[in-house]
């Protein structure tokens, strides 16, 4: 069964959702969600040998701290994220990332320093110049940005998360996934990562990429109407060691649209 738990990092509770306690761990991150996107996978991954921990970035879900512009950047974000993987494990890392978490998945791989990326899993990510999408890019104006209340927010990440979901979802589900932004804290840090949000971050790491051999995953819901599946498809033509697996019928969030494909995709390729 899931569970979440705290660890300390940088002198702040960092949130974090796991199950399972053996077996290689995989960190996965969000993006403009938090480590709600990863629950339905979870048992699942650890049933197939895995650990998984779906980390709350700072600020974010149910971590403690605010982002601001400069601690919010890909860049600054990848580098907590070391910190964090380092008070769990000293071994090479296997990450998979979504959305926004993609993005700081692929720097930790060709960013430069820090531990060894061992694998890599991409889920409905950002890709090259595929973001930020509009509904993320207007807080980019610090006039909407100071404009913008605990209330506006929150009906504007409803309706995000209702599309994002591509399913019918339950008012006790919408409460769960929105609950972090009725504090005006996480509100405040999400947009700092919604004004953070730039793809050079993405764009300055194609070289990269493409001289890079680590084996690479993509899973994608194939009606994702914020990152198309022609994103995908064009990084796995154009990266090495890459696969694409389509998730038909699916959206944003594909674990919560078809769990088992996504969970299943996920444990072959870490555990290979």
């Amino acid at each position: 069964m899931s569970s979440r738990m705290t660890i300390d990092v940088d002198g702040l509770k960092t949130s974090y959702l796991t199950a399972g306690t053996r077996g290689p761990l995989v960190l996965l991150l969000h993006g403009t969600y938090w480590s709600r996107v990863w629950l339905p996978v979870l048992d699942d991954l650890a049933a197939a040998g895995l650990r998984p921990v779906a980390v709350d970035l700072p600020g974010l879900g149910r971590s403690e701290g605010e982002l601001t512009l400069a601690t919010a950047a890909v860049p600054a974000l990848a580098g907590w994220v070391r910190r964090f993987a380092a008070a769990l494990t000293d071994e090479p890392l296997a990450v998979a990332g979504h959305d926004i978490g993609g993005a700081v998945a692929q720097h930790l791989l060709a960013g430069g320093d820090g531990p060894a990326v061992r694998r890599l899993a991409l889920v409905n990510s950002v890709t090259y110049d595929s973001w930020p999408v509009p509904g993320v890019a207007r807080y980019r104006d610090p006039a909407v940005v100071a404009a913008t209340t605990t209330e506006e927010l929150l009906a504007a990440r409803r309706t995000a998360v209702t599309t994002a979901l591509a399913r019918p979802a339950t008012e006790p589900e919408l409460a769960d996934y929105l609950d972090p932004w009725r504090d005006l804290r996480v509100c405040r840090s999400w947009m700092a990562l919604a004004g953070a949000a730039d793809s050079r971050y993405t764009l300055g790491l194609v070289p990269a990429l493409q001289a890079d051999r680590t084996p690479k995953l993509l899973v994608w819901g194939e009606d994702d109407t914020f990152q198309e599946v022609r994103h995908a498809e064009r990084f796995a033509a154009e990266m090495p060691a890459t696969t694409l697996v389509r998730i038909p019928g699916a959206g944003h969030i594909p674990m919560e649209n078809d769990p088992a494909a996504v969970s299943g995709a996920l444990a072959k390729f870490f555990l290979e």
